[in-house]
């Protein structure tokens, strides 16, 4: 099994937060696997998978693109593993914290870190990243990062709900972690191994459930190589 994902001029630095998604999820089923660091444009690497993007799972004969995809073929190949979702309904609603992670975190992270992102990359990478990105933010990624303070407050209001829950339990998925949990921990993976800056600083709820989540699975998260 062999899973390719995105690296920076650093090749032991891979921070894709879908990817990260991925890697829990395979820890979870306890499956072995190889990585294979790409950048942006080695997209010929995982061509036969039709995917443009990473994460990419090769399983043999099978190739899988999309980190929601590839949690499913995992959940329906390898059922006599940990189930990720438990059941139907948990499948259901990981699908709901999917697009919450991806609308709300991701979007809410990026500006606050896409500086450091460009700066953890070589250069034609980088190149390529900063003009994309600053077209789709119409700034450039110094002027975001200015705003920083400014965004983490705007993401914490929004993350008032998950902070709520997590009052009440250790995991999102209750007293044990589960899909829900690495869908919302790739982002925060993403952020700490690129940038300097805490976007969860002054929310003890999130940060101790963030420190359980790096913890998990020998230090997954919290002893892979930082760009920092």
């Amino acid at each position: 099994m062999k899973l390719y994902e995105l690296c920076g001029a650093d090749r032991a630095v891979c921070f894709s937060p879908f990817v990260w998604r991925v890697r829990l999820a395979l820890a979870h089923k306890g499956l072995a696997y190889e990585t294979v660091p790409t950048r942006f444009r080695d997209k010929d690497a995982y061509a036969p998978s039709g995917s443009r993007t990473v994460p990419v799972l090769q399983d043999g004969d099978a190739w899988v693109g999309d980190s929601w995809a590839i949690a499913q073929y995992l959940e329906d190949s390898y059922p006599d593993r940990p189930s990720l979702f438990g059941g139907a309904p948990g499948r259901g609603m990981a699908r709901f914290v999917a697009r919450f992670a991806d609308r709300v975190v991701v979007r809410g992270l990026f500006p606050m870190i896409a500086v450091d992102v460009a700066a953890a990359l070589d250069d034609a990478d980088a190149a390529y990243f900063r003009n994309s990105r600053e077209a789709a933010l119409g700034r450039t990624l110094e002027q975001a990062a200015e705003d920083r303070p400014a965004a983490r407050d705007a993401l914490q209001a929004r993350l008032a709900p998950l902070a709520a829950t997590l009052k009440d339990q250790p995991f999102v998925c209750g007293d044990e972690p589960a899909h829900g949990d690495y869908l919302l921990a790739g982002p925060f993976a993403w952020a700490h191994l690129v940038s300097p800056f805490d976007p969860l600083a002054g929310d003890a709820v999130l940060c101790d459930w963030r420190t359980r989540m790096f913890a998990l699975f020998d230090d997954l998260i919290g002893g892979a190589r930082r760009a920092v």
